[in-house]
């Protein structure tokens, strides 16, 4: 199946990516309405009057946790009296596993997110602004830092920016990056050269983030929403989207689909229609059998149920979350004891160690899936692996790190239950040979084969 015609819908987010791959550059970018939103704002509006409109827009952060962008740009201390120097920053460090959506970005429009900066700059009145990227991201960093030097030579970072009396910089930074540099707070501390361990909350960023100062964080995807949110107004943003919380996102998929990738589409847009239209369906021989909605640290939703609509409060009724909007596929050939395990070895790996439910329940918990999946384990297990569900629970840890390995952990046992239990019974995994396993036998077939 060929990806359906999206031409007719309207496309902030993609509209000046290049059909032949590359990045856009400024005059690409520009000869499709780009930095227009920035005149508008520097030219007519007032800085809480920008805020506003993103207010009203409804526009929700799209790293994850969904807060409302407004309503956190609203909190920075405004006026002569506020501390200064002020800090806007761009978290780039997307490791979520099955996530792609801002390296999209990056490396294909990053003029884009460079505006939303500049304007969110002027909305709160700050003096620079960061763009934090790993170093390993070498498209998306050569697309960044040739962007910045075209927005300097044209005007739109610097001194004086468009004649307006607002000045703004922005620098990149190259991180060796972990996945805990996800969390706002420490980004900012790897982003200040120290260990990137989360920050205890409050003071919250906008009073004390950066070196101490005031700091509004946002997702590369989140600023990338704002230029056309200033330029066309808040209204033509939420006429946008297919359901009350407004706009366009930046949807994904991975996982055995005829064409996986990324696609701009209607906030809204129902899963199903992500993964029979715009993804072409399951590749042949495969069906799906239960999907992570926002990336892996997402609870399971099972193949049954995927006419839901993909945004915040409809991904939360159906149990899980939105959360990077990208869905990775569970097929009938891949074991879910073994995708769980895979998953949890990650968050392992990756936690800062700093708080003991975290450094010590994760690897506990790896242990014990490793066991089942390598056909040692005990019914007990199941019972164990649902304790650390608990103890790693919300508001049992530092951050969100745990509890969001927990999530597609929780979903797995309670929705595979009977995959774990073969394991276990059998002493093996059934999917080892890569294909779809036979059903087990039934009890009424077990005891005709004993007579």
């Amino acid at each position: 199946m060929s990806a359906p015609d999206t031409s007719a819908w309207e496309r902030p987010l993609t509209r000046a990516m290049r059909p032949d791959g590359q990045a856009a550059f400024v005059d690409d970018y520009v000869a499709a309405g780009g930095y227009e939103g920035l005149a508008r704002a520097l030219r007519e509006l007032e800085p809480a009057a920008v805020t506003q409109a993103v207010s009203d827009s409804g526009l929700r952060g799209r790293g994850g946790a969904g807060y409302a962008t407004g309503r956190k740009w609203s909190t920075m201390p405004l006026g002569p009296d506020a501390p200064r120097p002020k800090y806007v920053v761009c978290n780039g460090d997307e490791m979520e596993p099955g996530s792609f959506k801002d390296r999209f970005l990056l490396a294909h429009n990053p003029h884009l997110v460079l505006e939303g900066m500049i304007i969110a700059g002027f909305a709160v009145q700050a003096d620079a602004g960061y763009v934090f990227l790993r170093a390993q991201y070498d498209q998306p960093l050569a697309c960044v830092e040739r962007a910045i030097a075209e927005a300097y030579e044209r005007g739109y970072l610097g001194s004086d920016i468009l004649g307006a009396g607002f000045s703004f910089d922005i620098y990149l930074h190259e991180s060796v990056g972990r996945y805990i540099c996800g969390e706002a707070s420490a980004m900012l501390n790897a982003l200040e050269s120290q260990r990137p361990n989360p920050r205890a909350r409050p003071p919250h960023m906008t009073g004390a983030g950066l070196y101490s100062r005031p700091t509004v964080v946002n997702n590369v995807e989140t600023f990338a929403a704002v230029p056309s949110i200033v330029r066309n107004g808040p209204e033509w943003w939420k006429s946008l989207s297919v359901t009350a919380e407004g706009g366009t996102k930046i949807y994904g998929v991975a996982g055995r689909v005829a064409l996986p990738g990324c696609v701009e589409l209607p906030v809204g847009t129902s899963m199903r229609a992500l993964i029979e239209m715009h993804a072409g369906g399951m590749q042949p021989g495969y069906e799906l059998r239960a999907v992570s909605p926002g990336g892996a640290s997402t609870a399971f939703i099972m193949a049954d149920d995927i006419d839901v609509a993909m945004d915040f409060g409809s991904m939360v009724k159906a149990g899980s979350r939105l959360g990077t909007g990208t869905l990775v596929l569970l097929d009938d050939h891949t074991c879910p004891v073994g995708m769980t395990l895979n998953l949890l070895q990650f968050f392992a790996q990756e936690s800062c160690g700093w708080c003991t439910p975290c450094r010590e329940g994760l690897q506990w918990s790896t242990s014990l899936l490793r066991d089942i999946e390598q056909g040692r384990g005990r019914l007990d297990d199941l019972d164990l692996l649902a304790e650390h569900v608990w103890l790693m629970g919300s508001d049992k840890t530092f951050c969100d790190l745990a509890p969001g390995a927990m999530q597609p952990l929780e979903a797995a046992l309670r929705l595979f239950r009977d995959d774990f239990v073969r394991h276990i019974e059998e002493g093996h995994c059934p999917y080892a040979n890569g294909e779809a396993p036979d059903a087990p036998p039934d009890d009424a077939s077990v005891e005709a084969a004993a007579q």
